[in-house]
């Protein structure tokens, strides 16, 4: 009798995330810098960092001595106000090259409630405009 195959873990997923769409192409943007920065309360933090997938996501944040955000979200979740205002930072001047855009890098500032949700954070990219919003 054949034993069942037990289910790999779900990687968990980050409280933050986001994603570039580059605008000019209708395809992802991929290997962007991204940076996110909690600015209040505490900060601002070391940046945990990233870089986007081949498909311009990032779902998982690199943080200076294995800091991870999901602590972050646990220890600020304690606090009587609980709201948290974060940067994420997109290095738009290294994706589309020198003199070829207008913005040497985005930065989107967004109020997070610590006590639960997820905020995913899209970025609709072209070298003279972008546009962002609070995805699902």
């Amino acid at each position: 009798m054949n034993e069942p195959t037990p289910l790999a873990a779900a990687p968990i997923r980050e409280p933050i995330t986001c994603h570039v769409l580059d605008l000019t192409t209708g395809r992802p943007g991929t290997s962007i810098a991204v940076s996110l920065t909690l600015l209040r309360p505490f900060g601002p933090s070391a940046p945990l960092t990233a870089v986007t997938s081949s498909d311009g996501r990032v779902n998982q944040w690199n943080g200076e001595a294995g800091s991870s955000l999901s602590e972050i979200f646990a220890n600020l979740s304690e606090h009587d106000d609980g709201q948290m205002v974060w940067s994420l930072k997109f290095d738009t001047g290294a994706y589309f090259g020198k003199n070829q855009t207008f913005f040497p890098e985005v930065e989107v500032r967004f109020f997070v409630d610590a006590k639960g949700g997820h905020y995913h954070v899209p970025l609709l990219l072209g070298p003279w405009s972008y546009t962002t919003y609070r995805g699902s």
